[in-house]
This record gives structure tokens, C-alpha cells and sequence, in this order.
């Protein structure tokens, strides 16, 4: 019974991403996660126990579901540790976030939403801090160029490249993007 629970509650998590991304934060009820998981009336409101509650459920998931499968960090950590493989970590990792744009739209509505909850502001903080902590322990433990500045500045820069991506796809066309990711490595990074 537990894990059903766990699959039925992971569920109701991933459906209120999709209606984060395609309603927006005042968009996500009960009752919107209820439809968008083709669940019984009522099922979410059994499971979170309140809208923060929710709300801090489906940020945490979208992380959890952006991150890297052991293959790719397997072949991370065997590559050449050079801006190469640097540029191509970052190429991998922008793809990744893209192809779940729903999670990343979602992200950004629980982002604006934290600016009038401070809860949800603080329980984002502390998780972007503690990701951006691990990149930079990933990064020097990797081998690879730079520094951790570096790695702050490119996480600023790539975050945006990928909002413009998921909202504004016509602002750089792909091979333009590919120059931008090739020249922020070559930029940032030293050796």
C-alpha cells in the first residue's frame, strides 16, 4: 500500500508540473491536479496538505527529474577533462533541461511565485543554493577547467539561454545557440 501511495503521490507531483507550465501558479488547484492526473475529485487534496505544500512538492520533483541518469555521469567522469568536454557537458545539460520543458516552465512560475511566499521562497533558495553547491563540488572534483566562479557564471548565463529557448524559441536559432555555448565555455572557463 505504501508504494502505490508513493507512485499515486509522484503522480499528483508530476501533474501539478504540467499545470504549473500550462496555467500558471494561480492556475494550480486541487482540483486542476486532480483533472491533469485523471485522478477522483478530491485525490490531491487527500495527499498534500495544503497549495504550499504542493507548491514545494512539484519544485522539489522538478529537480529530481532534471537530473543526470548514472550513464551520463559515468561518461562524464572518463572523458577528457578539457573546455571540449566542458562545452559538451554544457550542451548535454541544456538538451536535458529543454526536453523537459514543462518541468523547466514550471520552475520558473514556482520562482515568481516564491517572491510573494516567502516559505516557498526560502524552501527554493535553499534548494537552488544546494545545486549550485553541487555543481561547483561536481566541477572540482571533475578535473575539468575553471574555477567555481566559473561555474556560477555559466549556470547564470545558461539559465537564460534555456529560458530563451522554451519561451522565445525564434530569438536564436539553433546553430546560433550551439556558437553561444562554444563561446561562454571559451570565455568563462580557464584553463
Amino acid at each position: 500500500m505504501v508504494r502505490r501511495n508513493a507512485e499515486r503521490r509522484a503522480s499528483l507531483v508530476d501533474a501539478a508540473i504540467e499545470v504549473l507550465a500550462e496555467q500558471g501558479a494561480r492556475g494550480l488547484t486541487f482540483r486542476a491536479v486532480d483533472t491533469e492526473a485523471a485522478v477522483p475529485a478530491g485525490t490531491a487534496s487527500n495527499y498534500f496538505a495544503n497549495r504550499d505544500d504542493l507548491l514545494t512538492q512539484a519544485g522539489a520533483r522538478v529537480y529530481e527529474r532534471l537530473q543526470p541518469d548514472e550513464a551520463t555521469i559515468a561518461r562524464h567522469r572518463t572523458a577528457a577533462q578539457d573546455r571540449a568536454a566542458y562545452a559538451t557537458l554544457m550542451r548535454e545539460t541544456i538538451a536535458r533541461i529543454s526536453t523537459f520543458r514543462t518541468g523547466y516552465l514550471a520552475l520558473l512560475e514556482l520562482r515568481l511565485e516564491a517572491t510573494r511566499r516567502p516559505e516557498l521562497r526560502a524552501v527554493l533558495t535553499a534548494r537552488v543554493r544546494a545545486d549550485v553547491d553541487a555543481n561547483v563540488a561536481h566541477h572540482e572534483e571533475s578535473g575539468l577547467p575553471g574555477d567555481a566562479t566559473a561555474v556560477r557564471l555559466l549556470y547564470l548565463a545558461f539559465n537564460w539561454l534555456i529560458v530563451e529557448q522554451l519561451t522565445l524559441p525564434g530569438v536564436f536559432s539553433e546553430a546560433e545557440r550551439e556558437q553561444l555555448i562554444e563561446a561562454a565555455v571559451d570565455r568563462i572557463v580557464s584553463s
